[in-house]
């Protein structure tokens, strides 16, 4: 057909997949922006919580000296003659802690090896929901649970302990914690391959040795990090810690005598009985930011800690 007699060319429709294409790159974007904000979101609110604490404990410092708040030896803020040393709600958190990781720490990684190496799937499948209803359970109920039975049941035992006392706070804390310690522990041992299991089987290595001696080695990062993890949130405690532990400052190693922890005191200023902007007030900040960077170095510790001894397996 000769070049004049061809019939006019017809605009070139746009390709479906093209079509497609476009619409999926405008929900992709969209999503991305939805993702990004609730990124920000998350950031500018952790941000203001830092600069509101970091304003006020500042006008606290201004008032009273950092070295005295470090190393004073009597916390008594609404007493007429104020001291501030936070060293007995210091020490009273750390002793709570370090009872409730006495008390969650093995009985979580036992728990963990079990869940990974002996427990059958189906039991497994079942065991593990029920542990983490623990976790579901209301802190108070945890404190009155301390004040009314173990507290109790450790008088019959040590006759001179208080009735609000560590030893309680710190048993039932470590009850609070055993779920997240054995949860994270157990996805830990889990991810180390079946190969290193087989080959010491190979070797006729028994199920304890390889429990034991290759895969809780081989998740050693998370395994670690795990208890970290679940001794900052033994620090952090509050209302457990509140109604067992009582809510007196005594600079004590005795785990059998009340004592204050930090989050105790922030649960006593915080019922609105001190006026904003007095030095008491302020004191709340002040111990909510060293509450902070205690929590805040765990968490480092716990990530440098996965980075310096995670196995990577191909």
């Amino acid at each position: 057909m000769p070049f004049s007699e061809r019939a006019p060319a017809l605009p070139a429709a746009v390709p479906p997949r093209l079509g497609r294409n476009r619409t999926r790159d405008l929900k992709e974007g969209a999503i991305n922006a939805l993702l990004f904000a609730c990124a920000g979101f998350s950031t500018l609110v952790t941000a203001g919580i830092v600069l509101v604490l970091l304003s006020e404990t500042i006008g606290f410092f201004a008032e009273v000296s950092i070295v005295e708040f470090l190393t004073g030896t009597r916390w008594t803020p609404t007493f007429q003659d104020q001291n501030f040393g936070i060293l007995p709600l210091l020490v009273g958190s750390l002793q709570v802690a370090a009872g409730a990781a006495v008390v969650a720490v093995p009985v979580g990684l036992l728990t963990a090896i079990f869940l990974s190496e002996y427990a059958a799937e189906g039991l497994r499948r079942v065991l593990k929901p029920i542990l983490e209803v623990l976790a579901g359970i209301p802190t108070v109920v945890y404190g009155y649970f301390a004040l009314t039975y173990i507290t109790p049941k450790l008088r019959l035992i040590l006759p001179q302990t208080d009735i609000f006392n560590a030893a309680s706070a710190a048993i039932v804390v470590g009850i609070m914690i055993i779920p997240t310690i054995a949860s994270l522990s157990e996805d830990a041992l889990r991810a180390v391959p079946s190969a290193l299991r087989e080959g010491a089987y190979a070797l006729g290595a028994t199920k304890l040795e390889v429990a034991t001696q290759v895969v809780v080695p081989g998740a050693l990062s998370g395994v670690l990090a795990s208890f970290i993890l679940g001794i900052s949130r033994a620090v952090g405690e509050t209302m457990a810690v509140t109604i067992a532990a009582g809510n007196l400052p005594n600079l004590t190693m005795n785990p059998l005598e009340s004592v204050q922890t930090m989050t105790a005191y922030i649960v006593q200023v915080s019922l609105g009985d001190t006026p904003q902007g007095t030095l008491v007030y302020r004191s709340l900040f002040a111990v909510g930011m060293t509450l902070f960077v205690i929590t805040l170095a765990m968490n480092i510790l716990s990530q440098w800690i996965m980075a310096r001894f995670r196995e990577v397996y191909e």
